[in-house]
């Protein structure tokens, strides 16, 4: 479950915008803020069925866009390579030699760890 979580979580931080406000509300809810079904719809004065039928068709839409544009799985491609040549500086020993390598090293990081 902690994997649908993030990926859900993932595909909503690229995509969320193109959602309809309720779905945003209830992904934000649901996956973000961790509130049961129950929660939701009690909150919105709606039943557990809607809530969950507005979900699926969330999670079915961002899937599509996914499907059709591909970003995450760019910015995976991309953080992995970013991921090795950090690797590849670390094994240079580099990082501890020159302050640019060092400098470099340091904004790769905090790509790395957004």
């Amino acid at each position: 479950m902690l994997e649908k979580v993030a990926w859900m979580n993932l595909l909503f931080d690229f995509y969320g915008q193109l959602l309809t406000n309720r779905q945003k509300v209830f992904m934000d809810l649901y996956y973000a803020q961790d509130f049961s079904l129950g929660e939701i719809a009690e909150e919105y004065q709606v039943t557990r069925q809607a809530v969950y039928d507005t979900l699926k068709r969330a999670e079915q839409t961002l899937s599509h866009y996914e499907d059709k544009l591909g970003l995450v799985a760019k910015y995976n491609s991309e953080l992995d390579k970013l991921s090795a040549v950090a690797a590849l500086l670390d094994e240079s020993g580099a990082v501890d030699r020159d302050s640019k390598v060092r400098q470099a090293r340091k904004i790769i990081d905090g790509i790395l760890n957004m």
